[in-house]
């Protein structure tokens, strides 16, 4: 065995896919008329920009058409849309779902999203950031746990969660008491860091068989 070029180099080439950048997809769920979703997506988009390392792209279930109607032969149309949306998730290394609680559960266009597709999801990291009244969304983000459990995603355990956040936002999309939310954002974001290196390492070095 030559140490040189084996042994010593190993380490550098873990180091440079440690310092890739990982591709986060943040998901928004709601696609209700008047939803408060916006000012949610854009307070975590600005904590995700600055926690830094990563390449951040939005996919909001408002701008994706899909029937509910599952198929394995999709029309025309439903391919392209497919093609664009798949795409998108598949090169994801995590995601982070922003999803309000509806009837004590998670949006239907989210649920339409998520069973559209499977091996985009799989050995992946998923964060939550919800919002709600008393519950915050919490009771959304455990319905959203077992669905991805199915898909051989991993979820976080911690979240970033607004107790009715209608008064907590100023005009300008600011917290009016950041301390606890962004200190919730940067564990979030910390534990997603990890779990998508460690799982993007893996799957280099053995492909994730379901």
């Amino acid at each position: 065995m030559d140490i040189n070029s084996t042994a010593l180099h190993a380490p550098a080439a873990a180091d440079s896919r440690t310092k890739k950048p990982l591709r986060l997809a943040v998901i928004v769920a709601s696609n209700r008329e008047g939803r408060f979703a916006p000012v949610i997506r854009d307070w975590f988009l600005a904590r995700a920009e600055q926690f830094g390392g990563l390449e951040i792209e939005v996919v909001d279930v408002a701008q994706v058409e899909l029937p509910t109607a599952l198929s394995s032969r999709p029309s025309g149309q439903v391919a392209e849309e497919l093609a664009r949306t798949s795409a998108r998730l598949a090169t994801a290394d995590a995601f982070v779902v922003v999803t309000p609680e509806y009837n004590h559960s998670y949006p239907a266009g989210l649920k339409n999203l998520i069973d559209w597709h499977g091996v985009e999801w799989h050995a992946k990291p998923v964060g939550f950031v919800s919002y709600g009244g008393l519950s915050g969304g919490l009771r959304a983000v455990e319905h959203l746990r077992q669905v991805f459990a199915e898909l051989h995603a991993v979820t976080l355990r911690d979240t970033v969660s607004f107790h009715g956040p209608w008064g907590q936002f100023d005009e300008s999309g600011r917290h009016t008491d950041p301390e606890a939310p962004e200190a919730a954002a940067k564990s979030l974001l910390t534990q997603l860091a990890w779990w998508a290196h460690a799982l993007r390492d893996a799957k280099a070095v053995r492909p994730f068989a379901a």
